[in-house]
């Protein structure tokens, strides 16, 4: 038996709710050859391809009904998969139909518009027996924010998504007690949802105010057994969109999605958009392209705060925005769940004892993380 299998059975059963005659499909990304990662990030990302690779392979054995399909790694998370696995997901004729007058090329350029979405959907729901019931995204870069997760979702299929995933986390923040994980969950949830704005200090700077007026703070429970669900595994937070061009303050970031930066960067928000960085890890320079080829990459994307007492890695994004008593705040795309925003980019950044206060329609406020002390 595979070392892995128990943890494939529990991804399956527990987080996805898996049932007889379901079909999977499993996906991955490779390494470009024109990337250069560092070697400890490229034998993860090894790693990372082969256990999808096993994940596919474990499921047609258990349940009969296990697709596994790779590609050439995107440039950010956030960008669109390409055509292949649109193409082993929605079918030959529903890519047919969205590639009649150019929807599909609108779509992966990100360049649809509402209109064009909401044709793509009618088209992907009107064949949805061709889309496989449970998808599971091992790719390095995110599909988290894309319109092909929307779409999927759309139809029906359950979808977890495993961006920068290091096999071992099977063992560490895969291991979290699920229900209690959805119990706290839920209470921080509520009480995110009392508030109109939401003031974030940290020890290194930080210092934001982050609107939340009319917006809802949803959960990512790890528990995605409906049609339709989606998260992140390893789960574990609270996350909301926040309303644009409100948000402002400055964000000091340590750690980047892979490592800790050389040295902090600070980025001056107004008006819900990063107008300034300052510091000079090589990290500013990457985000300085990302925001000449799209404008709408320095948008303050996201809220999250994580619930996950299993999780203790700051060094990889995916588990570090899990720690539980953390926050993370995105930049970049957040069309996806309740946003406006559209942008070939989504980038999370974690920080660490944070000070989060919940400041109500009647001006009162209640403290929801102190110093990293979660306190619902």
């Amino acid at each position: 038996m595979n070392s892995l299998d128990e943890a494939f059975r529990s991804l399956f059963e527990t987080n996805m709710g898996i049932r007889s005659g379901e079909s999977v499909l499993v996906f991955s990304d490779t390494i470009r050859p024109d990337e250069f990662p560092p070697a400890a990030d490229r034998d993860r990302r090894e790693r990372l391809n082969s256990t999808a690779r096993q994940a596919a392979e474990f499921a047609d054995r258990a349940y009969a009904g296990g697709t596994f399909v790779e590609f050439p790694a995107t440039p950010a998370s956030g960008a669109e998969p390409p055509r292949e696995l649109w193409l082993a997901t929605f079918g030959a004729t529903t890519i047919a139909s969205l590639e009649e007058g150019g929807l599909l090329a609108r779509l992966l350029a990100k360049q649809a518009s509402s209109g064009e979405i909401d044709a793509a959907r009618r088209i992907v729901v009107a064949g949805k027996a061709s889309v496989a019931d449970v998808i599971i995204a091992m790719a390095n870069n995110s599909t988290s924010h894309t319109r092909y997760r929307a779409l999927a979702c759309a139809a029906g299929a359950r979808f977890a998504s495993l961006p920068h995933f290091d096999p071992d986390m099977f063992h560490s923040s895969m291991t979290v007690d699920w229900k209690a994980l959805a119990e706290r969950t839920a209470r921080l949830v509520t009480a995110v949802n009392r508030a109109e704005w939401l003031a974030v200090t940290c020890p290194n700077g930080t210092d934001m105010r982050i609107c939340k007026q009319g917006r809802r703070a949803e959960g990512d429970d790890g528990l995605l057994t409906a049609p339709g669900s989606f998260g992140n595994l390893p789960a574990g937070e609270a996350y909301l969109a926040p309303l644009e061009g409100e948000s402002h303050g400055v964000m000091v970031i340590e750690w980047g999605p892979t490592r800790k930066l050389d040295e902090p960067l600070s980025l001056a928000v107004e008006q819900g958009r990063v107008v300034r960085i300052e510091g000079s890890d090589p990290h500013r320079a990457k985000l300085e392209a990302k925001f000449s080829e799209n404008a709408n990459c320095r948008n303050i994307a996201e809220l999250g705060i994580g619930t996950n007492d299993k999780a203790n890695r700051p060094d990889n994004v995916l588990e570090a925005e899990k720690i539980m008593g953390t926050i993370h705040i995105a930049l970049g795309d957040n069309s996806g769940f309740g946003g406006t925003v559209s942008a070939p980019f989504h980038e999370d950044y974690v920080f660490y004892h944070p000070t989060l206060t919940a400041i109500l329609a009647d001006g009162s406020e209640q403290v929801i993380i102190d110093d990293g002390r979660l306190l619902v």
